[in-house]
């Protein structure tokens, strides 16, 4: 059998696939301990549930409009306006197969193959596999925990060359956790509209914030941005519904059109079921969204506070999202148990094997000195999931 050279060239979703491997470890009775989950472990609020339900007893059981229906893209401009000061119609949103899915589509829509994409290091690993897809050429930007995993302008103007089409910005971060400010943005902004570069706000951990921060939205600062600017959302994490796969992209009408054209041979609409429970998820309380997020502060301040304390590791304090990355580049070249740990993926295996802990490589993310550890899980695991690990690292020579 023979497989097109483009989809030969993706590589597997690292994270799905450590999860995979935990699970079925689970399975044959072995006590894991999961810090690879990229998903919330709290249940979709019950209001929610129910509108879904609902939603199923009225009939709307049918194909919707592709880009989504009409009351779902008024409340989600109505959010935009609301939490962002964006100023968008119906027309300028497309909903899509969650966050991921209008990502991909913007990507497909905008990348010749002779385009070049610029994705700041560390990144969420679907980006450079969509770039690769498109045809497109990613160019990594490497940051560093002295910029708290920020490009500089000076960085973003050292990138660019005549191909640039496109900058991806994701904050909150995966997988750092690091937010850009308000003066950050409008630095990188400004360079953007006068090279006059399209940019991808992935703003999918907005609502998941902490310590009084604000998230801000690149696209808010200015009309010349925004014409520049594609803000994609979405209601996995900030609502827990990352199974109902529904997100969001707002932008350019002309090129929002042609994005729904391009779902129109592929999905055709979401998921209709899916639609009226998001619905319900922006018109309806908020109480469990701040209750997760404080239960999410709590479990960020105990490991952090732990890692701390684990010598060989350290971590930069994450002010969104719910993952640590931690670095590791003082125990690579170390040996446990006589086994020299070359790298990220190395120290991955040797965890699950040897401590029964689950965690994702960071070069996954393009980082090999780190690992990511996603404290969506109970207290209870991770205060002994951060035990295991620091007995295991105690045992490094």
């Amino acid at each position: 059998m023979s497989i097109s050279k483009k989809i030969s060239l993706i590589n597997p979703s690292p994270t799905l696939a450590i999860t995979a491997k935990a699970k079925k470890m689970k399975s044959e009775g072995i006590n894991i301990i999961g810090f690879g989950a990229g998903e919330p472990d709290f249940d979709t609020p019950l209001n929610i549930k129910q509108a879904a339900k609902i939603a199923i007893d009225e009939g709307h059981t049918k194909y919707t409009p592709t880009s989504g229906i009409k009351e779902l893209k008024e409340s989600i401009c109505k959010k935009l306006k609301n939490d962002n000061n964006l100023d968008y119609s119906p027309e300028e949103i497309l909903v899509s197969c969650g966050a991921k899915h209008s990502i991909f589509n913007i990507i497909l829509t905008l990348c010749n193959e002779e385009d070049e994409v610029i994705i700041p290091s560390p990144y969420w690993v679907s980006y450079p596999e969509m770039v690769k897809i498109s045809g497109a050429k990613s160019i990594f930007i490497k940051t560093t925990p002295e910029s708290d995993f920020k490009i500089t302008p000076q960085q973003l103007l050292e990138a660019i060359t005549p191909e640039t089409k496109l900058l991806i910005l994701n904050s909150p971060s995966n997988p750092t956790g690091m937010i850009y400010t308000k003066e950050e943005l409008l630095n990188l902004s400004e360079i953007l509209i006068e090279k006059n570069i399209f940019c991808i706000s992935d703003e999918i951990y907005e609502k998941i914030i902490y310590d009084g921060l604000k998230h801000v939205s690149i696209a808010s600062l200015g009309k010349d941005i925004k014409k520049l600017t594609f803000v994609v959302n979405g209601f996995s994490k900030s609502y827990s519904m990352t199974g109902w796969r529904l997100g969001y992209a707002a932008g350019p009408a002309e090129v929002i059109k042609a994005m729904s054209n391009l779902q129109g041979h592929c999905t055709s609409n979401p998921t209709s079921i899916s639609q009226f429970a998001a619905l319900e998820a922006l018109k309806g309380p908020q109480e469990d969204l701040n209750q997760m997020v404080s239960e999410f502060k709590k479990r960020r301040d105990y490991t952090v506070e732990k890692i701390y304390s684990i010598k060989g590791l350290s971590v930069i304090k994450p002010q969104g999202a719910f993952y640590c990355f931690v670095n590791i580049s003082q125990i690579i070249g170390k040996t446990f148990q006589g086994k020299t740990i070359n790298n990220s993926l190395e120290l991955t295996e040797l965890l699950l094997a040897k401590a029964n802990i689950a965690v994702v490589p960071g070069h996954v993310f393009g980082e090999d000195n780190f690992i990511r550890l996603s404290y969506a899980t109970s207290m209870e695991n991770i205060i002994e999931g951060l035990n295991r690990l620091q007995n295991f690292v105690q045992k490094i020579a």
